[in-house]
Formats: C-alpha cells, sequence, structure tokens
C-alpha cells in the first residue's frame, strides 16, 4: 500500500549548503520532517553541484518519512553563468545587458531537457532563448 502524502514542499538551496536555518528549516518543521536528517541527505547528494542553485521537491508523508528529488538548475542561472552576468535587465526589451551564442543556448537545452516541457531539443532551445531574452540578454 502506498505512503499517505502529507505535502511537497518545493525549495532552491545552494548545492551542498543547506542547513537547518531558514528558509529550509521552518518549511521542513511545519512539515514534520527530520530537519538534520534531510540535511546529511541532501548535501551528500550535492556535494558535486558546490555553488548552483539546485532545486528540490520534497514529498513528506504522514509518518514523518519524505522522499526528494532533484532538479536541474535554474534556466535564468545557467543563461547568467554563460553570459558572464551578475544579473539580467532590470528594463528586459529596452536594456540589453549581454550576448550569448546558439551554442550556449543548446548546451543549457540540453542540462535542462528532463525538466523542460518540450518535445526535442529544437524547441527546448525556443525555450532558453526566450528566457534569455526576457532576462535582457541577446542571442547571436
Amino acid at each position: 500500500m502506498a505512503k499517505q502524502v502529507k505535502t511537497v514542499i518545493k525549495l532552491q538551496i545552494e548545492g551542498g549548503k543547506a542547513n537547518p536555518a531558514p528558509p529550509v528549516g521552518p518549511a521542513l518543521g511545519q512539515a514534520g520532517i527530520n530537519i538534520m536528517e534531510f540535511c546529511k541527505a541532501y548535501n551528500d547528494k550535492t556535494k558535486d553541484r558546490m555553488g548552483q542553485v539546485v532545486p528540490v521537491e520534497i514529498t513528506a508523508y504522514v509518518d514523518g518519512t519524505f522522499d526528494f528529488i532533484l532538479k536541474t538548475p535554474p534556466a535564468s542561472d545557467l543563461i547568467r553563468k554563460y553570459a558572464n552576468l551578475k544579473k539580467g535587465s532590470q528594463m528586459p526589451g529596452r536594456e540589453i545587458v549581454g550576448k550569448i551564442s546558439k551554442d550556449d543556448i543548446r548546451k543549457i537545452s540540453e542540462i535542462k531537457m528532463p525538466d523542460l516541457n518540450a518535445v526535442d531539443l529544437d524547441q527546448a532551445d525556443l525555450i532558453i532563448a526566450g528566457s534569455a531574452r526576457s532576462m535582457g540578454i541577446e542571442v547571436v
């Protein structure tokens, strides 16, 4: 028989750096999850992704246990990394703050493909290019 789900929590935590401090502790405490057990498991699975934001989807069950699924880094973080920028434009559409090549768009699409709602890489490229444009980054 399947376990009864209590809640699903989505967080974005830097890889290998989960700790009981906010926002992790309060979110997990409300769901009745052992915070230190989650932090140790998360840090162990993400130690190879230090410095990257790694989204996680945590499923809390009624009996106090939990499962979690790691996602790919946010597209905006990957775009900023490949474009060598600290942040996107404050006025996208009017102000261009950087450029990114189509090859870099393809690399990001390959990374993000498991989490995107796209059938093939060409469609994924269009999604990532649209995200870049909405950040004020020109695709060349």
